[in-house]
């Protein structure tokens, strides 16, 4: 899988172009090389979320989350080879099945707020969205494997059902709740539930 660094500043980058893991190169712009970024900041982003207090569950989970995307990334540096698994899309989904069915039905929008590891899960979400729509673009360029795309699919899932957790999660011991909008609806049914 290419040649590991042994020098950071190698200036090969210089011009705007960038190494692939099979040797070419390419633009710094290209659909790849932007795939493989956004891929890289939510993997950053998901370290961020690591320095919080969490159940050692869900550190190890987001752990292997961290593993995969580095998979992810490889297989984005070399057209047409694989490093994700399908398997790896499957433990996300038990994940989520696992960690949702603990959290009380949404009645309303949440906001992307509460604790701090709440709303760092919530910018995870959000990187892992923009890093789905990164392949989504290459994949309509370039053939791609299915796994990585779902892995982010779910990926993003995942850190809004986390979110919710971690929000109830605090370490004062305290009960915690999510950060519901305020919105028409719920207000009427407030209104109406004083009335």
């Amino acid at each position: 899988m290419g040649n590991r660094l042994t020098q950071i500043a190698t200036r090969t980058g210089d011009a705007g172009t960038t190494g692939l893991g099979d040797n070419t190169r390419v633009s710094k712009d290209h659909l790849r090389v932007h795939a493989m970024g956004e891929v890289d900041e939510l993997n950053s982003q998901l370290g961020v979320l690591l320095c919080e207090d969490m159940p050692a569950g869900i550190r190890a989970l987001l752990v292997e989350i961290q593993h995969q995307l580095f998979n992810l990334g490889g297989e984005l540096s070399i057209p047409g080879y694989e490093l994700l698994k399908p398997e790896a899309v499957l433990a996300l989904d038990q994940a989520l099945a696992e960690h949702n069915a603990r959290l009380p039905k949404l009645q309303e929008f949440i906001l992307p707020a509460g604790t701090r590891a709440a709303a760092l899960a919530h910018v995870g979400r959000t990187v892992a969205r923009r890093a789905e729509r990164a392949l989504v673009a290459l994949g309509a360029a370039e053939a791609l494997n299915e796994a990585p795309r779902q892995y982010l699919n779910r990926l993003s899932d995942l850190m809004f059902v986390l979110a919710r957790v971690f929000n109830r999660h605090r370490s004062d011991g305290l009960p915690g709740d999510d950060v519901y909008w305020k919105s028409e609806r719920l207000r009427q049914s407030q209104d109406d539930s004083v009335a």
